[in-house]
């Protein structure tokens, strides 16, 4: 998996695109890497968050053009299928996306599939597929208006024009923007935050969130209060207790230091 790097560590794992000098372009080499990459986090049960990065100046430049350009029709259509996303999709705890350069179009769709962007201050985020002649099928017409609006959506899709990294900020797309260098540390900090959360529950967290955004209000909060009186029964009294101890004596030592 030389074209994907798979770094696991306690409790996270860090999966790099790494084909720097062709800007992590998704060729079908890297895209085979990639899967493989986020399968083998899916099998670990030690592995309870992503870190998704790239190699160079580029998150993701999307589809490796040169390669799509020498397909057939047939080949070209099966180039669009959606492995990538699904592959994502099979991993239950949070992706954190770092974004470190450009992610254009199938590289926006990749960092669209993750719950929590980070981004340089050189980040720029655009989506080409208009120009090209393409349609996303990897979720971006869907999660894009959601996040950050209608039309600011349609503004980026029907144009092609770059989102830099402190607009996409003041648009909703990214949490946080940071230096260069920070970008991966701060990563690597909210995903050890993340890991000290009690495993089971970070695992079923997401997907009350995710699932429950696409309900009716009235029909989700129902979902949430049926969810929650489900894990109360897989917990003790005196085992919250202890847990909720440690949370403010850890808040109290962060004061402290602060």
């Amino acid at each position: 998996m030389d074209k994907v790097l798979l770094d696991k560590r306690d409790g996270y794992a860090i999966v790099t695109l790494n084909r720097p000098d062709e800007m992590n372009a998704l060729s079908r080499e890297l895209r085979a890497d990639f899967v493989a990459a986020f399968d083998a986090c899916t099998a670990d049960e030690a592995i309870r968050v992503v870190i998704l990065t790239g190699n160079g100046r580029a998150f993701c430049a999307g589809f490796d053009l040169k390669e799509l350009s020498s397909s057939s029709e047939q080949d070209a259509s099966q180039e669009a299928d959606n492995v990538i996303a699904r592959a994502m999709e099979r991993f239950d705890g949070p992706i954190i996306g770092a974004i470190n350069g450009h992610a254009i179009t199938g590289g926006f769709e990749m960092a669209l599939a993750c719950d929590i962007l980070l981004a340089s201050e050189d980040a720029r985020f655009a989506d080409t597929h208009a120009r090209v002649g393409m349609l996303p099928g990897w979720g971006l017409s869907q999660k894009l208006p959601r996040l950050i609006g209608l039309s600011r959506a349609k503004e980026m899709c029907f144009t092609g024009a770059p989102v830099f990294a402190q607009q996409a900020y003041a648009w909703g797309l990214v949490n946080h923007v940071l230096a260069v260098d920070a970008l991966l540390p701060r990563a690597i900090e909210m995903a050890e935050n993340m890991c000290a959360c009690v495993p089971h529950v970070l695992k079923q967290y997401k997907p009350l969130i995710d699932q429950g955004y696409s309900m009716p209000l009235n029909e989700a909060l129902a979902w949430e209060e049926a969810k929650a009186i489900e894990s109360a029964k897989q917990a003790s009294a005196a085992l919250i207790g202890t847990r909720r101890e440690a949370v403010l004596a850890r808040g109290r030592s962060e004061k402290n230091e602060g």
